[in-house]
């Protein structure tokens, strides 16, 4: 009899294990939707449940309306994309990018951009060499980051992300005295950054393929 009350007393405490390990919604899910009544959708690679994009509440949104098409076409071609995660690597990487370009590390800002974008950070970066400045900017924050436009073109996918950011911008000479910016006043900045990446490829890193100032 003492056995049999053992024997359930360690059920109890496995099965009540198993559920806090596996039963609780960590808040970082794909949001699954309904299914809308008289429209296909696109068929999943790891379940059989049909998932769609829905946007988060307008005062929380990190997309813009116009991006939301792409967005589930993206969504539809590469079931694992998570917007919240991409917004949050995105990030990541206009950190790491705009630290490279001010410390002149190319080999850095080739691994994270294309040719094209590396060729111009590239270019600017021997400019300020022959120049003889030195920058020693800092990003204090980013206050804001949102997808504008999202694109599936084929396996190609491109969004791009408005950053609004904080930045500390100082330009020294060869012997570090400051000749422009501050090292106390951060300047507010307005960037619109592009990122592409095949759907199907197994490197999950999105590449930068172009820069521009926000309007």
């Amino acid at each position: 009899m003492l056995e049999i009350v053992l024997l359930a007393m360690v059920f109890v405490f496995v099965g009540l294990r198993l559920w806090s390990v596996l039963g609780r919604r960590t808040g970082h899910e794909q949001p699954i939707a309904k299914p809308v009544e008289g429209q296909p959708t696109a068929p999943l690679a790891r379940t059989a449940q049909d998932i769609s994009f829905t946007p988060p509440p307008v005062s929380d949104s990190i997309i813009e309306t116009r991006a939301s098409d792409g967005i589930r076409a993206i969504v539809a071609a590469d079931p694992q994309f998570d917007a919240a995660r991409f917004i949050e690597g995105a990030q990541a990487a206009y950190r790491m990018v705009l630290e490279a370009f001010w410390r002149g590390d190319e080999e850095e800002l080739g691994r994270l951009a294309d040719d094209g974008v590396r060729d111009a950070f590239g270019q600017a970066i021997a400019d300020r060499k022959e120049a003889g400045h030195v920058l020693d900017n800092r990003l204090v924050a980013i206050e804001h980051a949102v997808i504008q436009n999202a694109t599936l073109n084929g396996q190609m996918a491109s969004i791009t992300v408005r950053f609004d950011a904080d930045i500390a911008a100082v330009t020294r000479d060869g012997e570090g005295n400051v000749i422009a910016g501050s090292t106390s006043d951060a300047v507010p900045t307005h960037d619109v950054w592009t990122f592409s990446r095949l759907v199907r490829s197994d490197d999950p890193n999105w590449v930068l393929i172009e820069t521009d100032e926000a309007a």
